[in-house]
């Protein structure tokens, strides 16, 4: 049988020059053969997709919280599109009445939220560009963004507002007005007032505008509609300017995908928002849902509680990062294991004959449906039994969490690439494509993709297996970085944004990330180590949960961090008589040789060279965590930082490690 290719050639492959490496052939998503989606009439600006959805779907529900009865969350309690769309009016009329119009930079500072979407739609009615706020970057990365990208008016959640006034005096040579999403205590009123700026609660501020009535301004295509900060993980938030072009072609997109793989978003459809609502990935999402006139949920904000979230609500479509799937994935699996031998057994039974019949080419639904109904019923379930997609995203995924979730959890689990630069959306695999485990699928049907050879690394793009960086152009391409003319010029060449991460087109046309441009280092013999490389195999292993790879020039070999997976951990400990709590397993020696044995398995299975192999490790029961700026909001490794948190360890392990396990 033919082997399925899901892109096709558009532009012809590129010698090396003089100045430039040489770069593969582009190629687009099959999907687009005949051309990319055209622009949909009428749909000129994010304002647009709102304001066309309240007309069609005026009684729909659109935003939900879960009301609190008697101090805990119970049901969720809906606005209709109609409401939303009558409260984003105020909204906009009390902006304008503070004098913010066009071009005005309001910042938006919270978890999500209702008000958050509305303040959002209220900057897109009037044409001010939405500035939003890390709820993860703490005081200093405010206040740089306040003052870089000029802000002039801040919503924030209450609880947020202390965190915004630690801003103050240096922000408010922009910032001149405050709205809490709640009330305002009148100490905050006192500190606010005392700089001559104004702060409002909600209540307050939607009194402003209440007599008055602003025209809309006409807003293009090419108008910027939001200022979004990256984390990054060097130097200081980079702001990506995206257009209404950029969300809008996506969104077109998105709905030509959909079509083609026979599953379409409808008015019926139900979103858990809890991602970031700063962060492209979550942004683009409720655009879509909201184009559809589907239902947005709002989570309550605790993690703790995300499964209830998701049994209230029974959302359709979850998006998640690979950290809550692995969460997922340790309770499923850890439930298994103490679930007595009997139950065990029938779950490995339907596990392999649902996975061999979805390898022979069998749809997930139709692979094993008594089974489904069984054992897996109660995977779905937990997840609130309606979810019929399943897409992750941020981060890879690890391959045996991936192959895992497609079986048990009766929906399509989808893994997705983009940046922030890119509009998020910009590979995704599809469903029912077994062979694209392990990849990000081919390009989204409004973009040309392509590889860059990186000789440094040994990548090359024009060779058998094409590796290199990858390289996109399209419409949802950011317009720059604002005020950062120089960084723009390098990474958008002749048209090619150049995403800094290394990708392998598979034979199926769907692309595989294996490494970063960014994340290599030479050991003192002189071997060059593509550390993310590493890390993707050796996360692998199912007892780490995450692991951060080390050496530098002036050491031999490679020493690292892992978290281990509690489950594991403990079940391992039993097993061997070892009685003792979960921090002080990872503090026991037979612990450490046990994972830097299960380590050494996977190098030797994955045919590592000898340098690569982890030669000492450290266990730490926390997560790396965004409290200690160990990660970016998007669970990045923040690399400079982990290597000063974790230098007195490191010290350690090269001195007791130049003495290493055979």
């Amino acid at each position: 049988m033919a082997q399925k290719r899901f892109i096709i050639e558009v532009e012809k492959a590129k010698e090396a020059t003089e100045d430039k490496p040489s770069r593969g052939p582009a190629y687009r998503s099959i999907f687009a053969k005949d051309g990319f989606p055209p622009p949909i009439l009428g749909l000129d600006s994010c304002w647009d997709v709102f304001r066309l959805s309240v007309e069609k779907y005026p009684n729909n529900p659109m935003l939900g919280s879960r009301e609190i009865v008697d101090g805990k969350h119970g049901k969720y309690k809906w606005q209709t599109y109609k409401e939303v769309y009558d409260m984003v009016i105020k909204v906009g009329n009390s902006i304008r009445s503070c004098g913010y119009g066009e071009g005005v930079k309001c910042g938006i500072y919270g978890a999500n939220s209702a008000e958050w979407i509305m303040s959002m739609e209220a900057c897109n009615a009037h044409g001010l560009h939405c500035v939003p706020l890390y709820d993860t970057l703490g005081s200093g990365a405010i206040e740089f963004i306040i003052c870089h990208a000029e802000v002039s008016i801040a919503f924030a959640e209450e609880k947020k507002i202390p965190e915004l006034l630690k801003t103050f005096p240096n922000a408010t040579k922009y910032l001149k007005t405050i709205v809490s999403f709640g009330k305002v205590t009148p100490e905050q009123k006192q500190e606010v007032e005392k700089f001559g700026r104004a702060i409002y609660s909600w209540t307050e501020f939607l009194q402003l505008g209440e007599s008055q009535s602003f025209d809309l301004p006409v807003k293009k295509r090419s108008d910027i509609c939001t200022i979004m900060y990256t984390s990054g993980t060097t130097g200081d938030p980079k702001g990506v300017l995206i257009s209404n072009r950029s969300i809008i072609t996506l969104l077109a997109g998105v709905k030509r995908l959909l079509e083609n793989v026979n599953d379409k978003l409808t008015e019926k459809d139900v979103y858990l928002s809890y991602l970031p609502l700063a962060h492209t990935f979550d942004r683009v999402i409720e655009e879509t849902f909201i184009w559809h006139g589907g239902s947005i949920g709002f989570w309550c904000g605790d993690v703790k509680l995300l499964i209830e979230d998701l049994g209230e609500l029974k959302p359709t479509f979850f998006c998640a990062v690979p950290r809550v799937l692995d969460r997922v994935y340790s309770g499923l699996t850890q439930k298994i294991i103490s679930g007595g031998f009997l139950k065990k057994a029938l779950f490995n039974f339907a596990y392999s004959y649902k996975l061999n019949n979805m390898k022979k080419g069998q749809n997930h639904a139709v692979a094993s449906p008594l089974l489904d109904k069984i054992v897996f019923d109660k995977v779905k379930q937990g997840l609130g039994g309606s979810v019929r997609l399943i897409l992750s995203g941020a981060a890879p995924l690890s391959l045996h969490v991936e192959s895992y979730l497609r079986v048990v959890s009766c929906a399509h689990v989808l893994q997705g690439y983009g940046l922030t630069e890119t509009c998020a959306g910009t590979f995704v695999s599809l469903p029912n494509e077994l062979d694209m485990l392990g990849t990000v699928g081919p390009p989204v049907p409004n973009v040309d993709a392509c590889l860059e050879s990186v000789p440094e690394m040994g990548y090359d793009a024009l060779a058998s297996t094409p590796r290199g960086e990858i390289c996109v152009k399209g419409d949802t391409l950011f317009s720059g970085y604002y005020k950062r003319e120089d960084l723009t010029k390098e990474v958008l060449v002749e048209g090619w944004f150049h995403t800094g991460d290394i990708g392998e087109w598979q034979p199926n046309g769907s692309m595989k990330i294996i490494d970063r441009k960014k994340n290599i280092f030479k050991l003192s013999q002189g071997e060059y180590v593509a550390v993310e490389n590493l890390e993707n195999i050796y996360s692998q292993v199912p007892s780490v949960e995450s692991i951060w790879v080390y050496g530098n020039s002036f050491e031999a070999f490679l020493v690292t961090v892992v978290t281990p997976s509690k489950p594991a951990l403990e079940h391992w400990a039993e097993e061997n008589g070892i009685s003792m709590d979960f921090n002080s397993l990872c503090g026991d020696s037979r612990a450490k040789s046990y994972i830097l044995e299960e380590l050494s398995k996977i190098g030797k299975e994955k045919k590592l060279k000898g340098f690569e192999f982890i030669k000492a490790v450290h266990l730490d029961p926390v997560p790396f965590d965004m409290e200690r700026d160990l990660i970016t909001p998007t669970y990045k490794k923040k690399r400079p930082q982990l290597l000063k948190y974790y230098q007195n360890v490191i010290d350690d392990m090269y001195k007791s490690g130049n003495k290493p396990l055979a």
